[in-house]
């Protein structure tokens, strides 16, 4: 007789032994990768970037440096 375990307890268990073996820090950026975001990075960039040219750019870096 076989036992059916659902996805859910699988991934409690996972999850307990990543905790266990890495910590809580290391588990969430472990977690972490798999978040697909939000919005189109693409569209976003064009208008943050919007007429800057590289020397905008570094200029702003080094003033909030």
């Amino acid at each position: 007789m076989s036992t059916t375990i659902t996805l859910s307890e699988i991934n409690k268990e996972a999850l307990e032994i990543l905790y266990k073996e890495l910590g809580i820090s290391k588990t969430l950026r472990f977690l972490s990768q798999f978040s697909i975001g939000k919005g189109d990075y693409s569209i976003w960039k064009e208008e943050i970037y919007k007429g800057k040219t590289i020397y905008d750019l570094v200029k702003e870096i080094k003033r909030e440096g």
